[in-house]
């Protein structure tokens, strides 16, 4: 294969599963089973298109004007989300990763964000990729590897796959306590409960025309203390999500925004493990010791 915007392609698989990783942002371009796609894919001649698939460091989310404040010093990051004077999803995004490891069914990326202006701190990360009779399991490990202590937070940008058709005629069910309402930039803008609003899927039911880009909290979790997002397509299968612990925020889009061709074509399921405009505020920002590491998990696969 030729040069492609995502850059060179890693597929790693088990039994009828199959995953591509990509080089440029080190995430998930597709991940099917047995033909039938569990996150939603961009294809491999187009440039990464809302995130897919993409860890999102050292903060996720938005970060309004690019501002925050750290151990009493301000700093000042680029836009990349200009029309809302925002900075988007961290600094990794559109960075070369590499391949530490791969194996048939695992594939271990790499990539170092040295000090820059705006965010003068030394970050080492890995983001291991594995299949296996569960699905896809993905853990992600930063490492502080400057000199002094750094503001971290991190998430994940991969999409459930309805499987053919639209969100629209999918069921979903997830359980979460609490929204994060959003002002027109997109910021937080206060909590509200979720029960019987027009945003409780805590029983299962159909997405319909709901539109949805919220970032949900107290997460509820099963007895393995894992929280699930799960999508049923019209084709009776169910592609799932689980996060752990260390993720207390999920992000639902979806995908109102994307371009025409993609809108609504898979449900934005993303792990936070800080809320919008965290890296600001400071609510759940990790303070990272010089050598400090710190490992986050979550998965994804077909409901047997």
């Amino acid at each position: 294969m030729g040069a492609v915007p995502s850059g060179q392609q890693y597929v790693i698989s088990h039994g009828d599963q199959r995953a591509t990783i990509v080089e440029v942002g080190g995430g998930v371009r597709e991940y099917v089973d047995g033909g039938r796609a569990v996150l939603h894919p961009y294809d491999v001649d187009m440039v990464c298109d809302g995130a897919h698939g993409a860890p999102l460091i050292p903060w996720p989310n938005r970060l309004g004007d690019g501002r925050y404040s750290f151990e009493g010093v301000d700093y000042q990051v680029a836009l990349t989300e200009p029309p809302k004077s925002n900075a988007i999803h961290g600094l990794l995004r559109w960075r070369p990763w590499h391949a530490k490891l791969h194996e048939a069914d695992r594939v271990t990326m790499a990539a170092t964000l040295f000090p820059m202006q705006g965010y003068p701190f030394h970050l080492d990360v890995e983001m291991d990729y594995r299949l296996d009779a569960g699905g896809l399991a993905v853990t992600m490990t930063a490492t502080n590897a400057g000199n002094s202590v750094c503001p971290y937070g991190c998430g994940q940008h991969p999409y459930l796959s309805p499987g053919r058709g639209l969100v629209d005629g999918c069921e979903l069910e997830f359980a979460a306590a609490t929204r994060i309402a959003t002002d027109a930039r997109q910021l937080p803008a206060g909590r509200e409960a979720v029960k019987g609003s027009q945003f409780d899927f805590s029983t299962r039911r159909r997405v319909g025309a709901t539109e949805v880009d919220f970032a949900f909290a107290d997460l509820d979790r099963d007895a393995g203390d894992l929280f699930w997002v799960r999508l049923f397509g019209q084709d009776g299968r169910c592609a799932q999500l689980w996060t752990d612990r260390s993720y207390p925020y999920i992000e639902i889009f979806t995908a109102d925004t994307l371009a025409p061709s993609r809108r609504r074509r898979g449900l934005g399921v993303e792990p936070m493990s800080c809320p919008p405009n965290g890296l600001q505020s400071g609510e759940h920002v990790l303070r990272l010791e010089p050598g400090e590491s710190v490992t986050h998990r979550w998965g994804a696969g077909l409901a047997p």
